[in-house]
């Protein structure tokens, strides 16, 4: 694992918005398909101990990825998220709202904005998360939301220093 890499993480309640910049020692194509592709998103997504299982995933303006969160013992916390801008290798963005295991969402949700750079063969990732309701996030964090997020990004810094080799 690379210390050096820039890793911010900052909740500001008053915005309802987490705003998240994190480097990679890895290609923007690499670290674009690790954040698009669900065969990857598996892999890396859940924080340990839980584990993640892409139902389907439709990487499309209007397409949709319904996953869960899955507990040692076998518990299913399902979300759905749909995608509602995408310019290639550049941009995403997404709506995410958890839901049951039939699909159908519990809202309030919350808006992502992922933006993807490339520098001296490093990425560079920018997420801002706005939430619906301040309540909602406050709910996320309690339950762990930042503790586990940066688990999930050291999870996919590890993934990627294996599939590049370094």
């Amino acid at each position: 694992m690379n210390n050096n890499l820039l890793f911010d993480f900052t909740v500001d309640k008053a915005a309802r918005t987490v705003y998240i910049t994190r480097e990679f020692d890895a290609p923007l194509s690499l670290v674009w398909d690790a954040f698009t592709k669900a065969e990857l998103l598996d892999q890396w997504v859940a924080p340990a101990p839980f584990t993640a299982k892409t139902r389907y995933m439709n990487f499309e303006v209007g397409g949709k990825r319904f996953y869960a969160m899955v507990s040692p013992e076998g518990h299913e916390r399902w979300a759905i998220q749909q995608y509602t801008s995408i310019s290639p290798k550049t941009n995403f963005k997404m709506f995410n709202a958890f839901a049951d295991k039939d699909e159908n969402p519990q809202l309030p949700g919350s808006d992502w904005d992922y933006t993807f750079s490339e520098q001296n063969g490093k990425t560079t990732v920018r997420i801002t998360i706005f939430n619906e309701s301040l309540d909602r996030m406050e709910k996320l964090i309690e339950m762990g939301f930042t503790e586990g997020f940066k688990m999930s990004m050291n999870n996919l810094e590890n993934l990627l220093a294996v599939l590049t080799g370094k």
